[in-house]
């Protein structure tokens, strides 16, 4: 036994040095041997919908927001594969490169990014060779290269905040820029969590690495997958063997689990991670708890076997079985399982109502759900909180409907959904060239707008309104979930009326502004006491081009004219107030010309009238 356990590590570490056409009459009988898998060759179009305020929809700064899906053109019409990230979005053309988009807080675009414009603008990643496959998570990106080596940026969270992507020293620390990473074997399949990334090997091993605090690592225990665990972050950051029995053949991730097909046949599925509402299809004494190892799941044994692929929301799964059948297990809430009107959550596998639709794609955001028939409709259910259903409205889908047609495939985000559809036109165009940058960023001043966007504090307040949402709209954290940290309330948020933000236009104190004129009226009046006036009380408004002729009144100064020419001034005073407060409240920056006071010493606010 010993023995043959040298030759088979030997032979996985030779695989590994080779490229995937090496011989494979060697290998024990029995062994698995899986092939480095091929990008699709059908070519689309991105299509995004949903939330878009940090430019995961690639559709401009016009478009911070869609209820229906609409065409991202920067990316031409040669993607093979798009992915949904948290706040981001990544995708692989046909030519083996990866462009990306985007929240850029932690570096899920792996690019250097300079304005938020940057962000939302679809860019190339530099990668070493053609990629075949990628991911996306929370805040972390992947790929699969064609020699079976693994690319990652971005990073990982756990309850206390960001816990970096790679090990440096002892601490976790995020990378801007695609690093490798070396499970030791050739890598045939990737599966990206919410802050999990798991990699299959042509041994059919499983690695994973990030936050396994539900349990989603399936190889540490609940004391162990911890931070502050002993071992800290080495025992997370470092892709690890998880012990599965058998081997897999394909791997699957969602939000707090990991699913695998058993090797020996595709009957069989396994998973670890969050089973707080039996999203995994684990029942019995399992259900309602976090799994920390590979369990099999017996609710999809009860639902059939052969299945296609797996995908995991925040508390409900849903499965494809090869024959185009949706399973959903799980939470019920806003119809996120597509079952109607249905008030139990669904401790079997249950048939969705997709009719006789045959589904070759599948994806679970965090409580609403979609799939793509072989015939080309898309269809949606569950929470449109966010317009993310692509349904042109905010309505919760009780049942599946169909919401575009000509689709390829489906990716659910944190707020936002990708489709890839299929070009009707069968234009074949070569694929979009990044922008310059450079010569693009220093003609542009900065505006009004770009104040903001220099604002570091700007990102971070996004990225917690997403969580925040998240958390309101689930309202169901339990003490064995906690992937998603209570992040305090931004209070001082303008609130928006009707998708619009408000502001508070600025306030006049009239009190001062009255004493003001009846100064200024007086020191006015005695330096023009020896010039002729006409009979009409004056109009300060039509004389703001020389305000030190400004007439005042045909009477010699008194102390009775005096006071009525103040109350005058007062009305005259009143009304330009309002006039500068309407025209500041819209351009902040009223078009009335200022005059400067003569001989007031303080003033509670700049002077804007005179009388």
């Amino acid at each position: 036994m010993p023995a043959a356990r040298g030759v088979k590590r030997t032979a996985s570490k030779s695989s590994a040095a080779t490229s995937s056409s090496a011989p494979k009459n060697k290998k024990k009988r029995g062994a698995i041997s899986l092939e480095i898998p091929v990008a699709p060759k059908k070519r689309g179009r991105v299509f995004t919908c949903g939330q878009g305020d940090v430019g995961q929809l690639g559709l401009g700064e016009d478009v911070p927001e869609t209820t229906k899906f609409k065409h991202v053109t920067a990316l031409g019409d040669k993607i093979v594969e798009v992915r949904a990230g948290g706040m981001h979005t990544i995708a692989l053309d046909s030519d083996g490169k990866v462009w990306t988009f985007g929240c850029n807080d932690e570096g899920a675009l792996g690019r250097a990014t300079s304005s938020d414009k940057d962000e939302a603008t679809p860019k190339k990643v530099s990668l070493p060779s053609r990629v075949v496959a990628v991911t996306a998570g929370d805040s972390h990106s992947a790929a699969l290269l064609d020699n079976g080596d693994v690319y990652a940026w971005g990073a990982f969270r756990d309850s206390h905040g960001s816990m970096g992507l790679v090990v440096r020293g002892r601490e976790g620390k995020a990378c801007r820029e695609p690093v490798k990473v070396d499970v030791g074997e050739v890598a045939v399949g990737l599966a990206s969590g919410g802050d999990h990334l798991v990699i299959l090997t042509t041994s059919g091993s499983v690695y994973t690495m990030g936050c396994g605090e539900q349990g989603q690592l399936g190889r540490l225990s609940q004391r162990s997958a911890s931070r502050d665990a002993r071992q800290g972050f080495s025992a997370l950051l470092v892709p690890s063997k998880v012990t599965l029995k058998g081997g897999a053949s394909r791997v699957f991730a969602g939000y707090h689990a990991t699913f695998a097909l058993d090797a020996s046949g595709q009957d069989k599925v396994f998973a670890w991670g969050l089973n707080n509402y039996g999203q995994l299809g684990i029942t019995g004494e399992k259900r309602k708890t976090a799994i920390f190892s590979p369990t099999e799941c017996d609710a999809f044994a009860a639902a059939g076997g052969g299945w296609r692929a797996l995908s995991a929301g925040q508390h409900h799964s849903l499965a494809l079985d090869n024959a185009g059948v949706v399973y959903a297990i799980g939470r019920c809430e806003y119809g996120r399982l597509g079952l109607g009107a249905v008030s139990a959550d669904a401790t079997q596998a249950t048939r969705a109502r997709l009719r006789d639709a045959r589904c070759v794609s599948v994806a679970a955001a965090t409580s609403s759900s979609f799939a793509v028939a072989d015939d080309g409709q898309a269809y949606a259910w569950g929470m449109g909180s966010e317009g993310q259903l692509g349904t042109g409205d905010t309505n919760d889908a009780l049942e599946p409907v169909v919401v575009e047609r000509n689709a390829l495939s489906v990716s659910a985000g944190g707020q936002h959904t990708v489709l890839l559809m299929e070009d009707p036109s069968g234009s074949k165009g070569d694929s979009p060239e990044p922008e310059l940058e450079t010569v693009e960023e220093e003609v542009e001043a900065p505006t009004t707008e770009d104040k903001h966007n220099d604002e570091p504090k700007d990102k971070p307040k996004g990225r917690q309104t997403k969580r925040q949402k998240k958390q309101h709209q689930e309202d169901e954290v339990s003490s064995t979930s906690s992937a998603l940290p209570s992040d305090t309330a931004d209070e001082n948020k303008p609130q928006k009326v009707n998708g619009d933000e408000k502001e508070t236009p600025m306030e006049v104190d009239e009190t001062d502004n009255t004493q003001d004129s009846k100064d200024e009226t007086q020191i006015e009046e005695r330096e023009q006491k020896t010039e002729e006036s006409q009979s009409e009380p004056a109009q300060p408004e039509t004389d703001t081009e020389k305000p030190e002729v400004t007439d005042t009144s045909s009477q010699d100064t008194n102390t009775t004219d005096s006071d009525n020419k103040s109350q005058d001034s007062e009305k005259t005073d009143e009304k330009q107030i309002n006039d500068v407060e309407m025209k500041e409240e819209v351009n902040g920056d009223p078009d009335v010309e200022k005059i400067e006071p003569k001989t007031v010493e303080s003033l509670s606010e700049p002077l804007t009238t005179t009388a």
